[in-house]
């Protein structure tokens, strides 16, 4: 009996000792005992592809739709809404226990026609909105823990861009400072209190006018009760020179004011070659940008999601956007093999215990 036991104590120390060796066995494991987050943006009519959807649940521990939870998927008519495709994302994330992050509630792009066009007043526009926040943070209560309330209000100056919301013709707030933004939040407080609230933007990740206005939003919203408890930081990067340092300043400062700072859409795009091909020194370079953007975010306790925008290169949309002159931008490949980015961020992950 003795034997046995002290058997099975080898046993065991030896099964660990093994795995310690080894690493970990995905970005899952690695973000797990790091204590963060580690996500991707995912498309729900690709889970029925055997690759993507095993590999989506075995690397992340976070999910959010590419575009399902936006306006045209969930309401593409007046007359109601549809959360089919949003529902398939929640239900695959239970199905691997995954969370799920929403985005977004409010956008000046990527509306459905009816609404752009539809010639409504700001009160008629102030009550679709309302009805809309409302309707869908009650719909996925429980479900979704964190939500992109508001997207991309901001020019690269710091001020709110013409939109529908804020300005053609608005909700009643055009001029008024953050009041369009703030009356989103609070209306999407009230529906699901339990519901984390973040502002994402573009292009304002480091130390620069967008930033110190999304900086001062926040500032604002903290010191007069404005129900938000986080910033999301897109991080789209098209320069391999990327200053990090900058990024972790400028989360540092945001968790300072007592909100959490998610990466919300990270990826890193490359120069292609005529036939479609990225050098290697330019994928090493890349993967010391990914771990650059991973030991910005630890180094804050308060940032505590690291989600790239897709996950392979088979379904990234940098080709399209930019005409096939970039891509290579995520960590897997497109036979879904894992890149040096990938290596990058898992080292980062597993050296770090918060």
């Amino acid at each position: 009996m003795e034997f046995l036991i002290c058997s099975r104590i080898v046993g065991r120390w030896l099964a660990v000792a093994v795995l310690a060796i080894s690493g970990p066995r995905s970005l899952r494991d690695a973000a797990d005992s790091a204590g963060v987050l580690v996500g991707a943006a995912a498309r729900p009519y690709l889970f029925s592809e055997a690759a993507y959807s095993a590999a989506l649940a075995h690397e992340f521990n976070m999910v959010q739709p590419e575009n399902a939870m936006k306006w045209p998927d969930l309401r593409p008519t007046a007359s109601g809404f549809d959360f089919r495709d949003g529902d398939a994302v929640v239900r695959f994330a239970q199905a691997h226990g995954m969370k799920v992050r929403g985005h977004c509630l409010v956008w000046h792009q990527y509306n459905p026609e009816w609404l752009t066009q539809g010639h409504f007043t700001p009160p008629q526009l102030s009550h679709l909105l309302q009805e809309h926040v409302s309707t869908v943070m009650k719909h996925y209560a429980g479900l979704v823990f964190a939500w992109d309330v508001v997207n991309e209000a901001l020019d690269e100056n710091g001020r709110f861009k013409d939109s529908l919301w804020y300005n053609q013709p608005g909700i009643g707030m055009a001029g008024k400072d953050f009041a369009y933004v703030e009356r989103a939040f609070r209306w999407a407080h009230e529906a699901d209190p339990h519901a984390l609230l973040f502002y994402n933007e573009a292009e304002g990740e480091g130390l620069n006018r967008k930033s110190d206005a999304v900086y001062a939003m926040v500032k604002d919203f903290k010191h007069r009760g404005v129900p938000i408890d986080g910033v999301g930081l897109q991080l789209h990067i098209s320069r391999l020179d990327l200053d990090t340092a900058a990024i972790a300043g400028n989360i540092a400062r945001l968790t300072a004011l007592g909100v959490q700072v998610h990466i919300t859409e990270l990826d890193v795009s490359l120069p292609l070659d005529p036939s479609g091909g990225v050098s290697s020194e330019d994928l090493h370079r890349q993967a010391e940008v990914y771990r650059g953007v991973v030991r910005a975010c630890l180094q804050s306790p308060g940032c505590t999601a690291i989600q790239t925008w897709g996950f392979t290169d088979k379904y990234s949309w940098i080709g399209s956007h930019s005409h096939g002159t970039r891509g290579a931008a995520l960590p897997f490949d497109r036979a879904y093999k894992p890149k040096p980015a990938y290596d990058a961020m898992i080292e980062e992950l597993a050296g770090h215990h918060k």
